[in-house]
């Protein structure tokens, strides 16, 4: 049966025909070839023709098939292929020549298959897994469907490398008035990503000024998620109790425009050894190159763990970690403790300082491990002297940690500005541009076509107006639609105006989205019932200008310098003011909004 695809030089090799010359002679003639008969015919005569013995016929197979294996041209560590494509490695005694490795066609090499009891393919699948694990990686299976799970050489759950998560993730959002927005995401999806769906979805302007804010009401800690950060990432990491924010955060990258702002000179270490003479373009590239030593020094209050009590330090913030010194002011290595490392934690705002953890002044922070959850032990409570040498620290901690990757978020919306330029300018439509100016002054209207004559007729309709309205005051009260009446309520529709709201509640606003210069917003006095307040952030200080009503003429008018400059309403006080400084120490640049989800 197996021997019908032997070479016929295997049959004539002398080893060959004295191995056949001793086995038995009980075959029968349909399993032996022609030429394997007439020899055997030749050198038993004894041979009959009677009935065959299947056992014997068995043992006299085996053993012509081991005497067969032994002799033929298999090499020295050749292995059967067994049922379940394990290979068993076999050592031969005889090493055939190089003759004998060169069959002469295709369909003549020798079959190799053979069956074997199941007990012995179980002990030859132990032996192969421990030879593969004591030696080198074995060659892959081509055929890994036909192994058994215990040793397929197919990477089990625990080997495989950790990929990233699939699928999809429901997170709920919540503004800052307390409504939220449930929203279904994928594994990838960035906070950047995630907050231009939220505004697309609350059709807000999207001015590269949104963030995340990961909220933690227990510990009273919150944070803005950098914009490279995954949500589903930072959502494991969290509480029931935790939360999502959405709100606007104008100083997230207000350092890469400012930077002298926010890294005072007695702060940074190199800054003291030139005696303040590096540019501000160098500042931030010694923070930025990973091959540099930026350092930030100073002092500040600590955190006993598990007592009440702060204790003043002098600390260093290096790439490495955030250290304190043991001995005063020194850096020498042996007096440095190393209190926070930057890889495994992150940097929280804390809200409730005074009244939680008892600080001794407002501008407390906190270094939160990933893996601390509401363990308050775990947290490292510090706080400043001030607000800048606060946001000095919190911003070194981001730019030691994240480096380079900050920059391109910073330059992202940017590169995208600059790509949709050509698409960013109005288009007029054609309504527009066929507008003329016309005089009906006479019986028939006709088209005025001098510029200078029209720009006159428009400001002289401009003061008719005007005097319209001064005599519809004077002959009785207006309609509730009268322009004078809206100049009171007009500026309600504003997103920086805030209503009636508290003087704390203001500074609240102001810190939480970014105490940069030009932030500002309004609300009515609390003083005067008929005045309101322009709250305003100027060098990370937070001022308030009355704005006072005014009237003259019987009209009311709003000023904020006693009468010298006067608008006729809030939305024009505005608009004057973020053109021009005035008495004010700043522009109005930002205003605070809040945007219902």
């Amino acid at each position: 049966m197996a021997l019908a695809g032997c070479p016929d030089y295997f049959l004539h090799h002398p080893n060959y025909q004295d191995n056949v010359d001793r086995a038995t002679t009980h075959r029968p003639p349909d399993l032996i070839g022609s030429s394997f008969q007439r020899s055997s015919n030749r050198n038993s005569p004894n041979h009959h023709e009677d009935d065959v013995d299947l056992e014997a016929l068995v043992n006299d197979m085996n053993a012509s098939f081991d005497s067969l294996y032994s002799t033929c041209s298999l090499p020295a560590e050749s292995a059967p292929l067994l049922q379940n494509g394990q290979l068993h490695r076999r050592h031969a005694h005889q090493r055939p020549g190089p003759a004998q490795l060169q069959p002469t066609s295709p369909k003549q090499k020798v079959r190799r298959s053979q069956p074997m009891h199941i007990l012995a393919v179980r002990r030859l699948q132990e032996e192969e897994q421990q030879l593969r694990t004591s030696s080198l990686p074995a060659i892959p299976n081509p055929f890994p469907e036909l192994c058994s799970p215990g040793g397929s050489p197919i990477l089990g759950p625990g080997s495989l490398p950790p990929c990233e998560p699939s699928g999809k993730y429901i997170i709920k959002v919540f503004s800052e008035d307390g409504t939220g927005k449930v929203v279904e995401i994928p594994a990838d999806m960035t906070a950047r990503d995630l907050c231009q769906l939220l505004v697309y979805k609350s059709h807000c302007v999207d001015d590269n000024s949104w963030s995340l804010v990961e909220h933690h009401p227990l510990l009273g800690l919150e944070r803005c998620l950098e914009d490279h950060e995954l949500v589903v990432h930072v959502q494991a990491l969290m509480t029931s109790e935790s939360k999502f924010l959405f709100r606007k955060n104008y100083a997230k990258y207000e350092f890469f425009r400012n930077p002298l702002n926010f890294f005072p000179e007695q702060m940074v270490a190199w800054c003291q050894e030139t005696n303040g003479t590096i540019p501000q373009s160098q500042l931030l590239q010694n923070f930025l190159n990973s091959s540099s030593c930026p350092e930030i020094q100073g002092f500040l209050y600590m955190k006993e763990t598990a007592r009440k009590s702060w204790k003043k330090l002098y600390m260093f913030l290096r790439r490495s970690g955030l250290y304190y010194s043991t001995k005063g002011m020194s850096k020498e290595p042996r007096h440095l403790q190393l209190l926070a490392d930057l890889e495994d934690s992150n940097i929280f705002t804390v809200i409730t300082g005074k009244k939680l953890h008892h600080a001794p002044t407002d501008y407390e922070f906190c270094i939160k491990p990933n893996k601390a959850r509401n363990e308050s032990k775990e947290l490292r409570m510090l706080c400043a002297e001030d607000e800048q040498s606060r946001t000095c620290w919190m911003t070194a901690f981001r730019l030691l940690k994240y480096g380079i990757l900050l920059y391109q978020n910073y330059k992202i919306p940017q590169q995208r500005k600059t790509s949709l330029s050509h698409f960013s300018t109005p288009v007029r439509s054609v309504s527009e541009n066929s507008l003329v100016a016309m005089d009906f002054s006479g019986r028939i209207g006709r088209v005025i076509e001098n510029p200078v004559e029209a720009q006159s007729a428009a400001m002289e309709e401009g003061h008719m107006w005007r005097k319209r309205s001064q005599r519809m005051n004077i002959l009785g009260s207006p309609s509730p639609l009268h322009p004078s009446s809206l100049n009171s309520v007009i500026h309600r529709t504003q997103l920086w105006f805030h209503g009636r709201i508290m003087r704390e509640e203001s500074h609240k606003m102001i810190m939480q989205q970014g105490q940069v210069d030009g932030l500002f917003l309004l609300r009515e006095s609390q003083s005067n019932p008929k005045a309101f307040v322009l709250t305003l952030c100027h060098h990370q200080k937070i001022k308030h200008f009355q704005i006072l009503p005014y009237e003259e003429d019987g009209q009311i008018f709003f000023s904020l310098d006693d009468g010298a400059t006067k608008f006729t309403d809030l939305i024009h006080l505005v608009e004057f003011y973020q053109l021009n400084r005035g008495v004010l120490p700043c522009k109005l640049k930002h205003p605070c909004t809040i945007v219902a989800l």
